[in-house]
């Protein structure tokens, strides 16, 4: 069956870069509504990311291994949807598709208001995953689509700024839920969460109809669904999850450190975090500056490994010290991994999106989707292995893994390139 087929889309020439993305919102109507449904998008999941497990355990009662179990269960579920969903908005259009897989998230989120057994729970629980993750490749696709090939790396640092915003002002409102710790303020925060999905659907589904479309040029039968067979692009896409661990690493290995084998204050994790949003949303636009090509794009993620691996040198050297100097170290350990972040995510939309098939960008953006979503999940058992249990050695392992990845990317990259020219792309 021969691939859909639209329009060809000609986007407008992009203005300067310094009014373009100045702001939270720009001024450009177009990056505007990217912008507000990305706000929207973020400050939900900013709501419902720091009570969602305690709603589970204390509200509706299930054991915290039992919501663990589920959660994981869900989220192989998410890691599987990348790919069809991609392909589905590669056939009937990103817009209409990523609207459908939004309000579908809207809708498993209100059901977790009213679930009362575990049975419940796994099966909202999976829907909520699969429908989210998948609609993440949708959305990075729809992406490639709007923004012109220029600014499209520039565009992303920008929604990624206003992301940070929307979910660090979310997780206020989140905290405080957790210091009512009620049912119903539990509730209302969920159902706050599922309306800010439903608004972001509307908002996608009333973009301009000639955008959000897959390539005007039909895809042959045969590379419908070549990315997951696309072995150059499939390792560069392993060695972006490798780097991506490192948002784990903060969110679950950080606070494990601090917690068992330092004398840093307990709340240190918090600040570190805070720290991270502040500084990502200050420096993810610059960071994309010299990072629009491949050979900038292998740069930024080669430095990335090296100084997430700096870092991990510094988290490791935390132990021992007095409360307030493993504080200090903590915090310039934290610095360095903003800038390996804020390079390895620019460097990775760059090879995502400049190594795709552009006749199947939704499927290859599912692909490399699911790559972060597995790195996700396999994350916090490998960081407990390392350095949680082994210390200093198990900080030089998970170092040693990101120099690896960090100079692994320049010889795949080259690869899926002579892949592509032998294949005349």
């Amino acid at each position: 069956m021969a691939m859909t087929t639209s329009p060809a889309v000609t986007p407008a020439a992009p203005a300067p870069a310094t009014t373009r993305f100045a702001g939270l919102l720009p001024t450009d109507d177009l990056l505007r509504r990217l912008s507000l449904f990305t706000l929207l998008n973020a400050f939900g999941r900013g709501l419902f990311f720091p009570v969602s497990v305690l709603y589970f355990t204390r509200v509706i009662g299930l054991s915290a291994t039992s919501v663990g179990l589920g959660l994981t269960v869900a989220g192989l579920f998410g890691i599987a949807a990348g790919v069809p969903a991609g392909r589905a908005s590669d056939l009937w259009g990103r817009r209409p598709v990523l609207g459908v897989l939004w309000v579908g998230c809207g809708a498993a989120l209100a059901a977790y208001t009213v679930i009362g057994s575990y049975a419940a729970f796994l099966v909202t629980a999976i829907a909520y995953a699969a429908l989210c993750q998948g609609s993440m490749g949708v959305r990075n696709a729809l992406y490639a689509d709007v923004l012109p090939a220029g600014a499209r790396v520039e565009g992303r640092a920008h929604l990624r700024m206003v992301t940070n915003v929307g979910m660090g002002v979310g997780g206020v409102f989140g905290a405080l839920a957790l210091q009512v710790d009620s049912r119903a303020g539990y509730t209302v925060l969920i159902l706050v969460d599922a309306v800010m999905f439903m608004a972001s659907a509307a908002l996608v589904l009333r973009l301009p109809e000639s955008t959000g479309r897959s390539s005007t040029v039909a895809a042959p039968a045969g590379s419908r669904w070549r990315a997951v067979r696309d072995l150059p692009f499939l390792a560069v896409t392993f060695l972006n999850a490798v780097l991506a661990l490192q948002y784990s690493l903060l969110e679950v290995g950080l606070p494990l450190w601090i917690a068992q084998h330092t004398e840093a204050p307990r709340w240190s994790a918090a600040l570190i975090m805070v720290l991270n949003c502040v500084l990502v949303a200050l420096f993810q636009v610059r960071a994309t500056r010299g990072v629009e090509d491949l050979p900038g794009a292998v740069r930024a993620m080669r430095r990335a490994g090296l100084l997430l691996a700096l870092s991990c040198a510094v988290f490791a050297a935390t132990a021992g010290l007095s409360p307030w100097w493993a504080l200090g170290v903590l915090v310039v350990g934290a610095v360095v991994q903003v800038l390996a972040e804020v390079l390895s995510a620019a460097g990775g939309w760059t090879v995502g999106y400049g190594l795709a098939d552009s006749r199947a960008q939704g499927v290859y953006q599912g692909v490399f989707n699911s790559g972060q979503a597995a790195a996700t999940m396999a994350a916090p058992a490998l960081v407990t292995a390392t350095a949680i249990r082994h210390g200093a050695t198990g900080w030089v392992i998970l170092a040693a893994l990101f120099v690896v990845a960090g100079l692994g990317v320049g010889p795949a990259v080259r690869w899926a390139r002579r892949d592509g020219e032998w294949r005349g792309e």
